[in-house]
């Protein structure tokens, strides 16, 4: 018998945590020269521009979705009630062992939500079960419960059977909030699996050339800028602040800018125009004189990664993007009063900056003047979390399933210590 595991993926930062699980299993598969996980990959549709996902299905290699639920975009709780409405039946259907959730955004909480309320059927050997819940990614805490992806992460946690942490202080917020220390797997970061293994082929992208960014071979100094969040771009008065920032920046080295679709209909509906070029329709403007910050489509996920990579410096409101600058080593400006990840400041490159512009251009000069961070990777930043969390959920099935199990990761439980 094999162990079924039913991963989702909503939106762009699932794909990079997935792709990484999806190659552990086909790994163990290899190994064992059977099928010991039987995999069913589900997308929500929550992003569903060619941009924000099948751009990173090709990049990653990742099969195509079994499921597709087309949910789209919509409020927070109109989106996370569709997913609700058409997983269900998914669940129904497929029967699996686990459902395995990433992350923080509304396909998180919605599938673990219905995962934990439905009662699939059993087979003549067996009773009717609850399908286990598997977050990877869990015990992340920005106490900042105005931040949507914060309630989905508590929410998420207080539900799951196996809470998959990044980092130490995410170990520590689990404790603290009540969950048994036995549900707690410290395992590493899927994310930095998955840069470890695209890292050389991201070398091979063209988009430095295509962005005029090198001369004679050698990269000229730019930095790149990703904006989303609502506290940043919602409110006319802040977000014009910042672009005020941005902008003095520009006239120092270019700021490359691909812009979410939410931050973009922001831009267009609050008349901010002016403070933009697109690069690839109006060209830059002359090196030497004031520019504006260069939009961009979104990237696929390798020629983001090399432009991250040879940033002079990166400044977003991501949390992902601060665990990947911490790994390349690349000066990282947070564009938040807070942060999630705390080992990116405390181990990494980051530095959080908020929304003041005196701020930003402060930290901005400080990079310029010091250069490129140290390059440190905090504790099992490896390239071998997929392989522990997969090892351990199918050591945990393989008593009740019958199913021989391969050893590929040895240490695949770390001790929480209290």
């Amino acid at each position: 018998m094999t162990l079924k595991i039913l991963s989702v993926v909503g939106a762009r930062p699932n794909f990079m945590k997935v792709a990484a699980i999806c190659e552990a299993i086909n790994e163990l598969n290899a190994l064992a020269a059977a099928k010991v996980v039987d995999h069913v990959l589900v997308h929500t549709g929550q992003h569903y521009d060619s941009n924000m996902s099948d751009s990173f299905f090709n990049d990653l290699e990742l099969p195509r979705p079994d499921l597709c639920l087309d949910v789209g975009s919509a409020s927070h709780s109109v989106q996370t009630a569709r997913i609700m409405e058409r997983f269900e039946s998914v669940v129904l259907n497929e029967r699996p062992h686990a459902v395995l959730v990433v992350g923080d955004v509304n396909s998180t909480v919605a599938c673990a939500l219905v995962a934990k309320k439905t009662w699939c059927r059993g087979d003549h050997e067996t009773r009717d079960f609850v399908p286990k819940l598997a977050h990877v990614e869990a015990g992340l805490r920005s106490s900042d419960r105005t931040m949507p992806e914060e309630i989905n992460r508590i929410v998420t946690d207080s539900i799951s059977d196996y809470l998959f942490t990044t980092e130490e202080s995410a170990n520590r917020n689990l404790l603290r909030e009540g969950i048994p220390e036995e549900r707690i797997f410290f395992v590493g970061n899927v994310m930095i699996d998955t840069l470890m293994r695209y890292r050389s082929k991201a070398q091979e992208s063209t988009i430095l050339q295509d962005l005029q960014l090198t001369d004679a071979g050698s990269v000229k100094p730019y930095a790149l800028l990703t904006l989303h969040r609502p506290a940043n771009v919602d409110d006319k008065r802040v977000f014009t602040r910042m672009l005020d920032a941005f902008l003095d920046i520009s006239r120092r080295m270019p700021v490359i800018f691909p812009a979410h679709p939410r931050t973009l209909k922001r831009i267009q509906e609050d008349g901010l125009g002016d403070y933009f070029v697109d690069h690839f329709v109006q060209g830059p403007e002359p090196w030497d004189s004031q520019v504006r910050i260069r939009v961009v489509p979104p990237l696929g996920y390798l020629d983001f990664l090399n432009l991250m990579s040879e940033a002079k410096v990166v400044l977003t409101d991501s949390g992902g993007i601060q665990e990947e600058t911490t790994i390349l080593g690349v000066p990282c400006m947070t564009l938040r009063e807070n942060t999630e990840r705390p080992a990116t400041i405390a181990q990494g490159t980051n530095v959080l900056v908020g929304s003041n512009p005196e701020i930003i251009i402060r930290e901005f000069n400080q990079v310029c003047a010091n250069g490129r961070g140290a390059q440190r990777s905090p504790r099992y930043w490896d390239g071998k979390a997929a392989k522990r969390i997969i090892q351990i959920l199918v050591n945990d099935f393989s008593q009740d399933l019958a199913i021989s199990v391969p050893a590929y990761e040895s240490n695949a439980k770390e001790l929480i210590q209290n």
